[in-house]
């Protein structure tokens, strides 16, 4: 894979309309066509970035609600971390929230990794980081 580049996530939704709110609002993604595959879903971009969500009723694998930085998830980098912690704020996420609220959100402004980093959930359970420019 010599010119190899990330296309897309696709995440697994029990419900199709709330994740499309979500992410269309929290996080700014347009939605956009999608071929018409055999089941539903639906496809967000914005910039680089392209999640495809895929309804199923079982959900995904996560069995929990708890925000675990060492599980699986995915990283949008931002040019203003700050303003998209507002826009986070806005939708509710909170750092105060109790551990297992699907509003909360652990932000490590200064850590190990050299650049600002946010972890809170989807509606869904998945994991999404939200990182610095370097």
């Amino acid at each position: 894979m010599k010119d190899g580049a990330l296309h897309h996530v696709a995440l697994v939704t029990r419900d199709l309309p709330r994740a499309i709110e979500f992410y269309r609002d929290a996080l700014g993604l347009k939605q956009v066509a999608r071929p018409p595959f055999k089941s539903q879903g639906a496809w967000m971009f914005r910039d680089t970035l392209e999640v495809h969500l895929i309804a199923h009723a079982g959900g995904n694998f996560r069995s929990n609600n708890l925000i675990d930085i060492d599980d699986a998830h995915f990283a949008i980098r931002v040019e203003d971390f700050e303003g998209a912690m507002t826009k986070l704020a806005a939708h509710g996420f909170r750092e105060d929230a109790p551990e297992g609220d699907p509003k909360r959100i652990r932000i490590i402004r200064q850590g190990v990794a050299g650049f600002p980093q946010a972890y809170f959930l989807d509606p869904d359970c998945n994991i999404i980081e939200i990182n610095a420019a370097r």
